[in-house]
């Protein structure tokens, strides 16, 4: 600009004045938008498309296409004249805005089309445009911000920009979500949208007329392939580490609700600090990171559901640290501002790999979460590192080495030789590991020799046993694991950390109901009672087939269809042979596979007599199988005088108000069966049980009260809560129904089953 300074409201120096916060409101606010709009349209088309993988992992890459194409488009722009940018740049603002206000298309999924290929296309022809504008808004500010030289590094604006995505993705589950319906909520971003173009348009006001050439010519020379090639592989180690963490943390850990948004959280907060103009508390937590990775990461393998809260806290400081570090070494690494897109674009590209990596392949290649510890042994190949021990590098070979044999050898027995009881061997095993491993920080590739071994004497040699035996089946729902009992002899299903099915091993036991479908639970109730409640042939539907369990109520004549989403458990169930309830029980047993309410909304009205909805993964609760719509599909598909058994037994949450409220608003008589289960029940393996019975029919659920004969007394009138509405596709919230802290965290600190 004009070295001609005036002080006029509209001179040059009054304009500049305002520059910085400028640009840093317009990032935060785009960024702000764009991690509101993924959970705002999952939560539109849950209900439309299901849960299915094939949705999700569609969903997953057509964000991550989205926002690299965004990327790329911030990129190629600035190559043009600084006013053309603008002119392009709010030209495509007002185009995109012909899909206000944001929601989704009327497009229906045709017959017969698989939804893996429908799903991107609805989801690009639905918020394509707006998320594909919103997402150029961090790289294409910045370029804008550095082309008036005297305003000083545009990078500390990145901070900004993940700030904002911050504030937006808390802002969705604790603020967004429960207080306002989706049609609000759509109104919500399209306003935020308006307030997006306006505070665009003003930082174009503030872009000097020079041109492109010689911004370009004062870039300096493009960075190296191998340049780029760096900063593409520090991005997608913290980006497949932020999933992996939040895969270990729910099938190893703990299952909670929301806990999902705390690695998330974390990585977004990681370029925060990483990208900040100051520097001391990037450098200090890079300066500590190799430490870290040693005390947490050490644990990659192990089962931390024994302490979950410190295990999980160790896996979280664990990412945030790495981030951090990774992070900034980037920021170290950054080039001058007129390639400042380019390296944007390499860091999303890094983004996408680690996301595909974790969310796509990892489930197809590995039958346990390995990604998680693959990652970590590539991030401490990365890691920038000072020797933690002077002059261990001028070592002789044999002194120089010696040690990571002893290192491996030492990892084996501890997993293999050692009978360790008490843990104390194991112990005294990894903590020479560790001080082996202080020898060589510094040298990447022999400290994250040492960190593998470190975690192969951390269970590390039991889980690869694991997978050598087959014990254990992953799919993108999760990972299962079939393990056996001694005391009494049973084999067991899990799913992460939650029970999911338990067959009885000793003769005379093997059809016996177990797990939440013992006799006397809410559902053994209505099952014994069919035959006499409805005529024949009773039309049983079941949600949820885990390890069979339900089948061995099936009596001769009866018709059963099990709705199953993933097509792994068909296989435990029904073709592994580790569990036998199908094949003794029901081996003719109808498979519906696929998202358990649209493929009940295809049924024929008035199919089913008795409908059992037991679909939840851990204590991840499916909530659009929950909504007053989704009730009112159940209720389509029984019989005028049909029973609706909704199994809500939760660690974490209170779903009684969920089904009262629904029962108020659509005419339903229900009550609840809360079932604890007595001595001779504990011994056969029969858990604590909530199930509720819903029915169009006083006397059905007054004819199930009566039949349940000496246990007719643990069926109550369902509560409600004053201060709870209910839940519909369009509102909903977990927020309102979560246990007190002080209910569950007990069992957070002393472990799971």
């Amino acid at each position: 600009m004009s070295d001609a300074r005036t002080e006029g409201a509209g001179s040059p120096i009054a304009v500049e004045r305002y520059a910085r916060p400028l640009f840093l409101a317009t990032i935060l606010v785009g960024s702000f938008l764009l991690f509101l709009t993924q959970p705002m349209i999952a939560r539109m088309a849950l209900p439309r498309l299901g849960g299915a993988p094939a949705v999700w992992n569609s969903a997953m890459l057509v964000y991550q296409a989205l926002l690299l194409a965004g990327y790329a488009y911030a990129h190629f722009v600035s190559r043009l004249r600084p006013r053309r940018q603008a002119g392009l740049h709010l030209g495509l603002f007002a185009i995109a805005a012909l899909w206000l206000p944001i929601g989704l298309s009327g497009s229906v999924l045709p017959a017969g089309v698989s939804p893996a290929f429908w799903v991107p296309w609805f989801l690009i022809a639905s918020i394509g445009p707006l998320f594909f504008i919103v997402s150029a808004q961090a790289p294409l500010m910045q370029r804008w911000y550095a082309l008036e030289g005297a305003r000083g590094d545009p990078y500390p604006l990145y901070a900004a920009s993940n700030l904002g995505s911050f504030a937006g993705l808390i802002s969705y589950p604790l603020l967004v979500e429960p207080f306002l319906s989706l049609a609000w909520q759509s109104w919500l971003w399209t306003g935020g949208y308006a307030l997006l173009i306006v505070m665009v348009a003003a930082c174009a006001l503030t872009i000097p007329a020079r041109s492109v050439e010689t911004i370009e010519e004062d870039a300096g020379p493009p960075p190296s392939r191998a340049l780029i090639a760096r900063w593409i592989i520090l991005a997608a180690i913290p980006s497949g580490l932020m999933l992996s963490t939040t895969t270990h943390l729910t099938t190893d850990i703990v299952a909670m609700p929301l806990l999902w948004v705390v690695p998330l959280a974390l990585y977004l907060l990681s370029f925060v600090i990483a990208f900040a103009a100051r520097r001391g508390p990037s450098d200090f937590i890079t300066s500590v990171a190799p430490l870290i990775l040693l005390i947490a990461g050490g644990l990659a393998l192990s089962d931390g559901s024994q302490q979950p809260f410190f295990t999980g806290t160790l896996g979280l400081l664990l990412l945030f640290t790495i981030a951090v570090a990774l992070h900034g070494e980037m920021y170290a690494r950054r080039p001058t501002a007129g390639h400042l897109t380019r390296f944007y674009l390499a860091m999303a590209a890094g983004g996408v790999l680690g996301g595909l990596f974790c969310a796509l392949v990892a489930p197809l290649v590995f039958d346990w979460a390995y990604e998680h510890p693959l990652l970590l042994i590539g991030a401490a190949m990365l890691l920038p590192q000072k020797p933690f021990i002077p002059g261990a590098e001028a070592w002789n070979p044999v002194l120089r080495y010696a040690p990571l044999g002893l290192a491996l050898a030492l990892s084996y027995a501890a997993g293999n030789w050692i009978a360790d009881p008490e843990g104390n061997w194991g112990f005294i095993a990894s903590v020479v590991i560790s001080l082996i491993a202080l020898l060589y920080i510094g040298r990447p590739a022999l400290f994250a020799f040492c960190l593998a071994c470190l975690m192969l004497s951390h269970d590390g040699w039991d889980r690869l046993r694991q997978t050598a035996e087959g014990a254990r089946t992953r799919s993108y729902f999760g990972i299962y694991t079939i393990s056996d009992r001694g005391d009494p002899r049973s084999r067991v299903l899990t799913h992460g950390t939650t029970l999911h099915g338990v067959q009885n091993l000793d003769p005379g036991e093997e059809r016996e109901p177990t797990s939440y479908y013992g006799r006397r639970s809410g559902i053994g109730l209505a099952m014994r009672t069919a035959e006499t409640m409805f005529p024949e042939p009773v039309r049983i539907g079941v949600v949820g087939l885990g390890s069979g369990t339900l089948s061995c109520y099936a009596r001769p004549g009866q018709v059963w269809s099990f709705f199953e989403i993933d097509p792994a458990v068909v296989r435990i169930a029904r073709d592994s042979g580790a569990f036998t309830f199908l094949k003794r029980c029901n081996p003719g047993a109808r498979m519906v596979l696929g998202d358990a309410r649209l493929s009940l909304a295809r049924e024929a009205a008035g199919s089913y007599d008795l409908l059992a909805i037991d679909a939840f993964s851990s204590d991840a609760v499916p909530m659009h199988l929950l909504t007053r719509e989704a009730i009112r599909t159940y209720g389509r598909a029984l019989g005028k005088d049909g029973l609706l058994l909704m199994h809500i037994s939760n660690r974490y949450l209170d779903l009684e108000p969920v089904l009262t409220e629904t029962a108020i608003a659509d005419g339903w008589t229900a009550a609840i069966h809360e079932y604890v289960p007595d001595a001779a029940d504990e011994e056969r393996n029969v858990s604590i049980s909530i199930w509720v019975a819903l029915s169009r029919s006083p006397d059905t659920i007054t004819a199930l009260k009566i039949m349940s004969g000496e246990d007719a007394y643990l069926w109550r009138p369902l509560r409600r809560r004053r201060d709870f509405a209910g839940w519909t596709d369009d509102h909903a919230s977990i927020l309102p129904l979560l246990e007190s802290w002080e209910n569950w965290m007990p069992e957070i600190l002393g472990g799971e089953e």
